[in-house]
C-alpha cells in the first residue's frame, strides 16, 4: 500500500478495509482479519490496527464477539428502484 502522509494510517487501513467490506471480499457475517493479521498486512502497529478495527464497529460495519474476533456487520439491504 502506499502511504498519503498528509492522511493518519489508520484512516488509510480503514478506507481498504470498507472498501473489502462494500465488495464484498468479507461477506456479511464473515470474521475480518485480526489485529496481528492487518498490523502484518499493511506494515502498521497493533494499536493502529486495534484502532481501525474499533473505527469500523463504531461506523456499524463490524461487530465483536467477545473472545472471538470482530466479524462483518449484516448491512440493510437498499430498497428496489
Amino acid at each position: 500500500m502506499e502511504w498519503v502522509p498528509e492522511i493518519p494510517r489508520w484512516r488509510q487501513v480503514y478506507a481498504a478495509m470498507e472498501q473489502r467490506i462494500a465488495d464484498g471480499v468479507y461477506a456479511p457475517g464473515a470474521r475480518l482479519p485480526g489485529i496481528l493479521d492487518i498490523a502484518g498486512e499493511f506494515g502498521i502497529g497493533e494499536v493502529t490496527a486495534r484502532r481501525v478495527l474499533r473505527e469500523l464497529r463504531s461506523a456499524g460495519l463490524a461487530y465483536m464477539e467477545p473472545g472471538i474476533g470482530f466479524f462483518v456487520a449484516r448491512l440493510p439491504q437498499a430498497p428496489d428502484a
